[in-house]
């Protein structure tokens, strides 16, 4: 799904302050290759890169340019975890693939850290660790459930009281707050780009503006085509998330895509940037329709939130971030507020990313339900680990063929009845609270 970057959504921090892309030409005729890629996101680029370092001839086909959808446009923040909490996830999946599924996503933060400095990746890394705040008494509950979880199962969460949470935080709005230290923030566009260096560094083929018009092949091999070329390849790893298209519609109806956008300011004043998030922290709250924010590498606060479909809804939903932002930080009043921006979350039915398999020698991964900078990352070496031979009962999340959404026409009313329902939900227990 490649939408039109014009006009309300356009305005990235992150693209007016990347670095340099890698040069990626167009295909152009005809090409072979062991692993074909479909998507230079975080998934598709980390699989480039596993798969590159293990010798494998692999091609990677991007409509646009790598990290130009989701992976370049989100909040930054690294957040270990899925959205279930560890208990829940073994309950669903069972001890032993469960169990399997918790390691892989408490170590996907951990695995975005170790990654970005093994290949020295300038994109303004720091593992700070992810703060989650409440601000009342059942989302207190659901944060401290949380952290018992993980806690039991050895990982660095600490619960913080509310004068802690207003040090590390800048303001007293929430109640309490949970710490968890293995996550952190980066600019997520040099992320990208630094795995796209990357990956041609260790002998990918990456190709931009190249987006796959058909597809078809066998267990035998594979071929896809696109506007001027083909490429033919014993497997194929679909890696387009919230941005895939007609080509793959079995695959697009499995998640839907969800609009997500933030706000930022030009560089604060250090004595205005100091007062807010002190220590480099990001944090994300227990709202359902969550706020998240931090600063940059630089002192720009960014602020982020869900968006709406149309371009007028979502600029009322950036004017109300702006308003959420000075209401937490009132020092904010008077700063210049410079960028504006968005892009597609996937989000699936079960709250779960799925690992599906189309067919023999079709592996994809997609719907990361906001906690993509960690899980994309880590799931594109899960796909990397399965083209280069690991049996599929082995890997650490449990492959499924694809289950597309009922009524998946129905997708967008169906999410502005959900977002509105939600918002309520928040107003009402706030009121309570």
């Amino acid at each position: 799904m490649i939408e039109n970057e014009a006009g309300v959504i356009a305005n990235s921090l992150w693209t007016a302050t990347a670095n340099p892309a890698p040069d990626c030409p167009p295909l152009q005729g005809k090409a072979d290759c062991d692993v074909a890629i479909v998507g230079g996101g975080y998934t598709g680029l980390s699989a480039a890169l596993h798969l590159a370092e293990r010798g494998l001839r692999v091609i990677l086909l991007e409509a646009m340019t790598p990290g130009w959808g989701a992976s370049g446009r989100n909040g930054g923040q690294v957040n270990p975890g899925l959205k279930e909490d560890p208990d829940t996830i073994e309950a669903q999946h069972g001890p032993d693939m469960g169990a399997r599924m918790v390691a892989l996503s408490g170590g996907a933060g951990q695995f975005v850290f170790d990654l970005i400095a093994r290949l020295g990746i300038e994109c303004d890394a720091h593992q700070t660790g992810w703060i989650q705040p409440y601000h009342n008494q059942l989302s207190e509950a659901v944060v401290r459930k949380r952290a018992q979880q993980w806690n039991r199962r050895g990982a660095p969460l600490d619960l913080l009281d509310r004068q802690t949470t207003a040090e590390l935080l800048g303001t007293d709005a929430y109640l309490g707050a949970m710490i968890d230290r293995r996550g952190g923030n980066l600019h997520p566009l040099n992320y990208a780009l630094g795995l796209a260096h990357a990956a041609l560094a260790a002998g990918a083929v990456i190709h931009g503006h190249s987006p796959v018009i058909a597809h078809e092949g066998s267990g035998v091999g594979h071929v896809l085509r696109t506007e001027a070329g083909q490429v033919r390849a014993q497997k194929v790893l679909i890696c387009t998330n919230g941005y895939t298209g007609k080509t793959f519609g079995k695959m697009r109806r499995t998640v839907v895509p969800i609009r997500s956008v933030q706000v930022a300011t030009e560089v604060l004043p250090p004595e205005v940037a100091s007062t807010i998030l002190p220590q480099g922290h990001s944090a994300s709250d227990a709202r359902r329709l969550l706020l998240y924010f931090r600063k940059d590498a630089a002192g720009r606060f960014v602020m982020g939130g869900r968006g709406k479909y149309s371009e007028s809804g979502t600029a009322e939903q950036m004017r109300r971030l702006r308003a959420a932002s000075v209401a937490l930080y009132p020092a904010l009043r008077d700063a210049e507020w410079k960028f504006a921006w968005g892009g597609f979350v996937a989000m699936t039915q079960d709250h779960y990313p799925h690992l599906n398999e189309l067919g023999p020698g079709v592996m994809a991964a997609m719907g990361y339900n906001g906690r993509g900078v960690a899980m994309a990352s880590v799931m594109g070496k899960v796909l990397a680990d399965w083209a280069s031979g690991t049996p599929t009962a082995a890997l650490p999340f449990p492959a499924t063929p694809p289950r597309p959404i009922p009524f998946y026409f129905m997708r967008k009313p169906a999410v502005t009845a959900t977002v509105a329902w939600s918002l309520l939900k928040d107003r009402w227990e706030e009121r309570q609270g």
